[in-house]
C-alpha cells in the first residue's frame, strides 16, 4: 500500500469507531455492545496493514473516546477490553496450543473485567451496591457470567474476521491500491 493511503484509510477507521462510541449517549442500553461493534472496526486495520497499525488506531480511539463518548464506563470498556482485543487476537492466533491460547485469552479477560469493575466503582463512582444483587455470590456470578459472553464473543470476532478475509479483504485492497 502506498504510504499517503495508510493514515487515510487509519482516519476513516477511527472515526467510525469513535462515532460508534459516540452513540452510547444515545443507546444508554448498549454499554458493552456498543464498545465491542467500535472495536470490530479494527479488523480490517490489522488485517491490512498489521498489528502495530491497529494499535495505533486503537490509542487514538481511546482517546477520543475518552473526550467525546457521554457514557465513560463504555469509554473504559473500550479502553481496557474491546478496543484492543480485536488487535491481540491477531497475536493470540500465533499460539498453537488452543488449550494454552484459551487460557490466555481468558486470563486477559478476566483482567480487564476485574479492572474494569473496580475503576468503575473507585474511579467512576458507582456504587458497589449495584453489582451485588445477588448478594455474597453476586461478584463471582457476575463474573461467571462475563465469562461465558466473552467466549460467545470471542467465537463470533473469529468469525467476523474469518467472515471479512473471506469477502471483503479482496475490495479493500482494491480499493487502497494493495494488488
Amino acid at each position: 500500500m502506498k504510504q499517503s493511503m495508510k493514515i487515510p484509510f487509519c482516519g476513516m477507521i477511527a472515526a467510525l469507531s469513535v462515532t460508534v462510541m459516540f452513540l452510547t449517549g444515545l443507546i444508554p442500553v448498549a454499554t458493552l455492545a456498543l464498545p465491542a461493534l467500535a472495536g470490530c472496526f479494527l479488523i480490517p486495520v490489522v488485517g491490512e496493514l498489521g498489528v502495530r497499525w491497529g494499535f495505533s488506531v486503537y490509542a487514538v480511539c481511546a482517546v477520543l473516546s475518552f473526550l467525546l463518548a457521554p457514557d465513560r464506563e463504555a469509554a473504559l470498556c473500550y479502553l481496557l477490553f474491546f478496543g484492543y482485543y480485536p488487535v491481540l487476537t491477531a497475536m493470540f492466533g500465533r499460539v498453537k496450543n488452543k488449550i494454552l491460547r484459551m487460557i490466555l485469552k481468558l486470563l486477559l479477560f478476566n483482567a480487564a473485567a476485574v479492572s474494569e469493575g473496580l475503576l468503575t466503582v473507585f474511579v467512576l463512582g458507582i456504587p458497589w451496591e449495584s453489582m451485588d444483587f445477588l448478594g455474597n455470590a453476586g461478584i463471582p456470578v457476575l463474573l461467571l457470567m462475563a465469562n461465558v459472553m466473552f467466549l460467545l464473543y470471542d467465537r463470533a470476532l473469529g468469525g467476523l474476521i474469518f467472515l471479512y478475509f473471506r469477502k471483503f479483504s479482496r475490495q479493500v485492497r482494491r480499493i487502497l491500491k494493495l494488488k
